[in-house]
């Protein structure tokens, strides 16, 4: 299989066709960056039995770009009994077009060689802007063994679902009316985040709709440490791209943010490590 370098396929094929060259931008940005592993967090969940659990890795970036899980073209929906529904702009993943020639070996034997030479863009359409048949998606995906730390939601009374497909453009949400989690990954920081957000709101007493943006940085600095201290992972990078993007939105640098925001971390993360029966895996 031949190595090829994510950047130079994706700049190819924003050369073949405009169709494609916003997503694209977004798909190189997400490299450049090194922002892939929050992109595609959600590719750690089982796969569903649906046609984008088959697509290559970078039309699955271009699927969480649109904000969705499924996407299917035209007809395959109507086999299911869905239809897009009117107005609906549609999509676009890429197919390869692949040539093929025979050549001959040192021995004198043919044999074929097939090679890209380019890409064409292939509309589908998102599930949220199909209507009819319910589609059936299967059980909650649950992980082979709970989280760190699953112990303080149950404690807590906090539900956690594993969600085979869930709210567009999220891996995980946290809803203080409802009290619940639900989670589109096994991934524990994202769980460590969303049960930050359930001690916010017990810390604070309620919380603000939305991407707050202190309530946002006071998550992901709790679940940083909370995945150090419980799983001996470091997610400092992906975790401070995410605070500086929220940081901005308060036309803050990331430093200045989490400084304001570090009184409402300890009461957190205090509340949190005192509720938990696991002891830290490592020395705090």
């Amino acid at each position: 299989m031949t190595n090829v370098r994510p950047t130079s396929i994706a700049r190819k094929v924003v050369e073949h066709s405009d169709k494609v060259k916003p997503a694209l931008a977004r798909v190189l940005d997400e490299f450049q960056t090194g922002n892939v592993p929050r992109t595609i967090a959600r590719t750690l969940l089982p796969a569903l039995d649906i046609p984008a659990a088959r697509y290559s890795i970078t039309n699955k970036m271009l699927v969480v770009f649109a904000d969705t899980e499924d996407v299917r073209g035209f007809r395959v929906w109507k086999k299911v009994g869905r239809s897009v529904k009117k107005g609906a702009k549609a999509v676009y993943i890429l197919a390869p077009n692949t040539r093929t020639k025979t050549e001959t070996d040192a021995n004198g034997e043919e044999f074929k060689k097939s090679w890209i030479s380019g890409f064409r863009p292939i509309p589908v359409f998102r599930v949220e802007d199909t209507e009819g048949e319910p589609v059936d998606y299967g059980p909650p995906a649950e992980p082979p063994q709970p989280p760190p730390l699953a112990d303080v939601a149950a404690q807590w009374g906090v539900e956690v679902a594993y969600l085979r497909l869930g709210e567009g453009g999220m891996y995980g949400y946290y809803k203080p009316g409802a009290d619940n989690i639900g989670l589109l990954t096994h991934e524990e920081q994202v769980f460590f985040h969303e049960l930050a957000h359930a001690a916010h709101h017990r810390v604070k007493g309620s919380m603000k709709g939305g991407q707050d943006w202190k309530q946002e940085i006071v998550a992901e600095l709790s679940a940083a440490v909370l995945a150090e201290l419980y799983t001996g992972k470091r997610y400092n990078g992906d975790s401070f791209a995410y605070i500086t993007d929220h940081a901005r939105r308060a036309n803050l640098d990331a430093h200045t943010a989490c400084l304001r925001v570090l009184g409402d971390v300890g009461k957190v993360l205090t509340l949190i490590v005192e509720a938990t029966e696991q002891a830290p895996a490592i020395a705090a």
